[in-house]
């Protein structure tokens, strides 16, 4: 059975139809995520259609990874433009698009490392994690890592040994050296949010003194964590842990692939919200819009560490990648979304504040930007977390016509996440949506 979108004209199959040839023809994913799940097939701008023509507002971007908008024009123009003249060239051949392109991301990572200079260029942003791991190897000599607990760098096999959550560490066995070190979760604390995050820093220094050998390669941290609910550390916490890290002759990988790209407002990237000093970046997600692509940006004297060693990446800074990228920096330079997600971030953030101070089962609203997660609990004076809720309120959400993801160790935070071109009536929608189905789930 085939059903024709009226904005398309297109015939498309039925999400049954759908599911089930994916259920027989596709590997074991996650989800659907929805009881009844959802297809969609089109998009514009921040919204989403399903087969039938039902819109969408989507608040999750594709889990924070469509940044621009949906089929915004200008990206579609220049992957258009671009496909006409040539879709593949290898790095064996010179083009000119990806040295710009590297330069101009470059100049956006001197606002955080006035050294940074070079690039190179995946598919993802576990393949990035992986290169800035071979870096940190290859430039200090030695094997050792830091990740936090919590933390989320991809689904290869390093990047798998870098994250700090059970459910996603299912590749055993894994490279030796990595460490874990307590999260600034100020929510989970027993005390301030000031206390927190001197024991979070106190516990990476215990950690380098009694887990690891004191001489690491690096510490890869998210600036804030995304598939771990949105956990934002305190303003002092990346100061201090990466001075701990220099001490100890670490680089600091400082993982940007869901907090990039102007999606914590203010600025491009995450930690300048912090003041600290990566070493090396990684990015991804955001930065095509949903054109594949991963990004490391480092200093020569880092990069030049490899020299001699062979790596290679096929379609790494391709010429559709950086035509999509490039296309992406226009628009979010051009129409000020970073400042667009810092307005209309905080004012999402009021709704859902006002929404915790008239229900039980909000524990914290937190995040910043558009990067936002609301932690579900069973009991505020408890704070024993109510997965199955969130659960809940998201198919619910999805009911109402606002799409929203889960997260968390324990799955107990609704994850807010949507396009940069979010506006303030739309983050009304939904808070007013959030409000709606969390009464209705609960």
């Amino acid at each position: 059975m085939k059903t024709k979108n009226a904005a398309s004209k297109i015939l498309w199959p039925a999400s049954a139809e759908t599911a089930a040839v994916r259920a027989k023809h596709l590997l074991p994913l996650p989800g659907p995520m929805f009881a009844k799940p959802v297809q969609i097939v089109e998009g514009r701008m921040q919204f989403l259609y399903d087969e039938n023509g039902r819109e969408y507002l989507d608040a999750f971007a594709g889990v924070a990874t469509v940044s621009i908008g949906h089929c915004h024009p200008h990206f579609v123009q220049a992957l258009r433009a671009q496909i006409d003249l040539l879709q593949h060239n290898p790095p064996l051949y010179l083009h000119p698009a990806v040295g710009a392109f590297a330069k101009r991301l470059a100049a956006k990572a001197k606002a955080v490392n006035p050294d940074m200079e070079v690039c190179f260029f995946t598919n993802s942003g576990s393949e990035a994690n992986e290169m800035a791991a071979m870096l940190a190897k290859a430039h200090t000599g030695r094997h050792e890592f830091i990740a936090v607990q919590r933390s989320y760098h991809g689904r290869t096999l390093m990047t798998v040994a870098l994250t700090g959550q059970h459910a996603w560490r299912n590749l055993s066995p894994y490279p030796v050296g990595v460490s874990f070190t307590p999260a600034d979760y100020a929510y989970r604390f027993d005390g301030t949010a000031e206390q927190s995050t001197k024991a979070a820093v106190k516990g990476l220094a215990e950690l380098l003194k009694t887990g690891t050998s004191g001489k690491i390669a690096g510490f890869f941290a998210e600036t804030i964590l995304g598939v771990g609910g949105a956990i934002t550390p305190g303003k002092s916490y990346f100061t201090e842990a990466v001075e701990l890290v220099h001490r100890h002759g670490g680089l600091y990988v400082c993982d940007e692939v869901q907090t990039g790209v102007g999606r914590t407002g203010r600025h491009f990237f995450g930690i300048q919200h912090w003041g600290a000093k990566p070493d090396i970046i990684v990015m991804a997600k955001g930065l095509g819009n949903g054109y594949p692509i991963g990004a490391v940006i480092t200093t020569p004297e880092i990069a030049a560490s490899v020299k001699g060693l062979l790596h290679y990446n096929t379609f790494g800074g391709g010429p559709m990648a950086m035509a999509a990228a490039n296309a992406v920096l226009d628009v979010v330079e051009g129409s000020d979304l970073a400042d667009n997600a810092e307005r209309v971030g905080a004012r999402l953030m009021a709704g859902l504040e006002d929404a915790a101070a008239k229900s039980d089962k909000i524990g914290q609203v937190r995040g910043m930007g558009l990067m936002i997660g609301v932690e579900l609990v069973k009991d505020k004076k408890t704070k024993e977390p109510a997965p199955e809720l969130a659960l809940a309120v998201v198919d619910r959400m999805k009911d109402h016509g606002v799409l929203v993801g889960k997260g968390g160790l324990e799955g107990s935070t609704v994850r807010i996440k949507p396009p940069l071109c979010l506006t303030a009536a739309d983050a009304d929608r939904v808070a007013e949506v959030f409000a709606r189905s969390l009464q209705e789930a609960s």
